[in-house]
């Protein structure tokens, strides 16, 4: 995820909003945070600095740094239904963890329910009832994994494309669609997924090269 606004804050306001962005910078760690104050003291933010005049004000770790958590209380549902599909669990761990971090909650801007995030027509489809049921969601988000495997022949990064665009807007493109937000996807997920299966030392199930 990128900033890519600047903020502008006038000084009394600043500690309260610097320490609510603090927070939401080591959470999600974006990318470095720079920092100007110009000649009326507003102070702007941003992770674009435009010239010297920003100065680093929050910086990023090396994307090997982050934590990476396993799947918890789901690790048995994971592996036993991936298993049941002939999916990779390491696969399935990579999707959810860049779709819903493992909160089986999570709703995303778009409506997208679960811990594998899934669409409501695409779960209707799928007849999952209750995407927000982990064990419903996973089950379902494995099924339309299977399928969009087997449907690319195991072309994973294609896989993944069709998982967070559609396979509508694979098709239209002849690959991986050229959206901002589909490419980062399918490139966290590939990272995720190599995390996963060091960690493991399982054998993959399918190639996890990005061309």
């Amino acid at each position: 995820m990128m900033i890519k606004m600047i903020r502008h804050m006038q000084i009394p306001a600043f500690f309260m909003g610097l320490s609510m962005m603090l927070l939401l910078f080591q959470s999600y760690a974006v990318a470095d945070v720079y920092q100007y104050v110009d000649d009326k003291q507003v102070i702007h933010l941003t992770n674009i600095p435009a010239g010297p005049k920003f100065r680093v004000l929050i910086k990023e770790l090396p994307f090997n740094a982050y934590p990476m958590p396993d799947s918890g209380p789901f690790y048995e549902l994971i592996a036993g239904t991936a298993d049941k599909y002939g999916v990779d669990g390491n696969l399935v761990k990579a999707v959810i963890k860049a779709e819903s971090n493992f909160n089986h909650k999570a709703v995303s801007k778009k409506g997208a329910r679960g811990l594998m995030q899934l669409m409501p027509k695409t779960a209707m489809n799928l007849g999952v009832s209750d995407s927000f049921h982990p064990g419903a969601n996973i089950d379902g988000g494995i099924r339309h994994l299977s399928y969009l495997i087997s449907l690319y022949n195991g072309d994973l990064p294609l896989v993944l494309a069709a998982y967070n665009a559609g396979e509508a807007a694979v098709a239209k493109y002849h690959g991986i669609p050229p959206y901002t937000e589909t490419r980062n996807y399918v490139r966290q997920v590939l990272a995720f997924y190599d995390r996963y299966k060091k960690a493991s030392k399982n054998k993959p199930l399918v190639s996890a090269s990005l061309n």
